[in-house]
């Protein structure tokens, strides 16, 4: 990662952070559901993918317990997360709540 953490989330669009592990196949499930999200929501938010082994420091201080762990930021500010398999729709709700958080 070139930008720190803290850079990848401080923006004034929502940021989806995807806390995954390449062992992890409900992980790999996400990753299409990601791509059609980024695909339609376009500019309107960030999407980060953060494998668990290779930044274990970060996934310890996020407190992520179980993958895949998606967390949504805005402003540098944690607005929502959840973990697990989750729809599309689940993630863009999130995602718009989000947008209307000052």
């Amino acid at each position: 990662m070139t930008k720190s953490f803290e850079e990848l989330v401080n923006a004034p669009v929502p940021v989806l952070v995807d806390f995954w592990g390449t062992w992890c196949a409900p992980c790999r499930a996400m990753h299409p559901v990601l791509d059609q999200l980024e695909a339609e929501m376009g500019e309107r938010v960030r999407i980060v993918r953060i494998d668990v082994d290779e930044h274990l420091d970060l996934a310890v201080r996020m407190k992520v317990m179980g993958v895949p762990m998606f967390v949504v930021f805005k402003n540098g500010q944690e607005l929502w997360r959840d973990a697990g398999v989750l729809s599309k729709e689940t993630l863009r709700k999130a995602i718009e709540a989000a947008e209307q958080a000052a």
